[in-house]
């Protein structure tokens, strides 16, 4: 179910059905090799003071980083998946408020706030993106940083003339993306997964957004490019690598 903010940012919400499916759908992305450095670089970055995620989701994240005495504030749109998340332990220690990410305001200034797993292309309106890093620079104390994990287009991977492709063929998934309007650099996600025994569907758009694209709206939000990295351990970023992590920093 599409939602359109205040702030011009139209996003999907993701409903209970999805909810309740989202961790096991997406169990290779808790698993210690990938969330385990991810949790480890936050850590750090979070330099010993309050962070806040954008898109906190079910808790992959947020639980893992309080669980290693960090104070973890989120904000979520979904009530779904907000109850998701209150469900496991540990839940207590994080803050959550419910409302999108581009213009929900939560009390106090963080020395970090990140937004992980692609979830920038969940707001499908170049300015509504902008928005997310304008909230996330109201919310940073000076020298405070905004960390966004995303992926690098990879258009060629739809051939001359082909819409669509299929991302995922695995016995229990099968997801197809689908080009829609370059212009406006929207595209499409569909899945089918078999989750606890029953078949779920998830279809939702997304706005794909280039790395000198993703730099320019820090600039326009008052952050600076302070790092950019291919991966969680540092690994260097080249015009080979598939993903993105970029580090901003609101100057001093």
């Amino acid at each position: 179910m599409p939602a359109e903010t205040p702030a011009g940012a139209t996003a999907e919400v993701w409903d209970r059905e999805i909810a309740e499916a989202y961790d096991a759908s997406t169990a290779p992305m808790f698993a210690p090799g990938v969330l385990g450095p991810a949790v480890e670089k936050l850590f750090e970055l979070a330099r010993g003071g309050p962070v806040l995620e954008f898109a906190v989701g079910t808790g992959r994240v947020a639980l893992p980083l309080s669980a290693r005495g960090v104070d973890v504030h989120g904000i979520e749109l979904s009530p779904h998946m907000v109850e998701q998340l209150r469900r496991k332990p540990g839940a207590g220690a994080v803050a959550v408020t419910v409302g999108d990410m581009a213009h929900t305001r939560v009390p106090g200034s963080f020395t970090l706030v990140y937004l992980v797993f692609n979830t920038i292309m969940n707001v499908t309106t170049q300015r509504g993106q902008v928005a997310v890093f304008e909230n996330a620079s109201a919310h940073l104390a000076p020298g405070g940083r905004f960390v966004v994990e995303v992926v690098v287009p990879r258009l060629q991977a739809f051939g001359p003339g082909t819409l669509g492709r299929v991302s995922t063929l695995e016995p229990d998934h099968v997801g197809i993306e689908r080009l829609d309007d370059p212009v406006a650099q929207i595209a499409s996600s569909h899945h089918w997964m078999v989750v606890d025994g029953r078949l779920v569907r998830h279809t939702a758009p997304f706005r794909y957004v280039w790395p000198a694209e993703l730099e320019l709206m820090g600039r326009f939000a008052g952050l600076e490019l302070h790092e950019r990295w291919a991966w969680w351990d540092g690994a260097p970023f080249t015009h080979r690598s598939p993903q993105q992590v970029a580090v901003f920093e609101k100057p001093p």
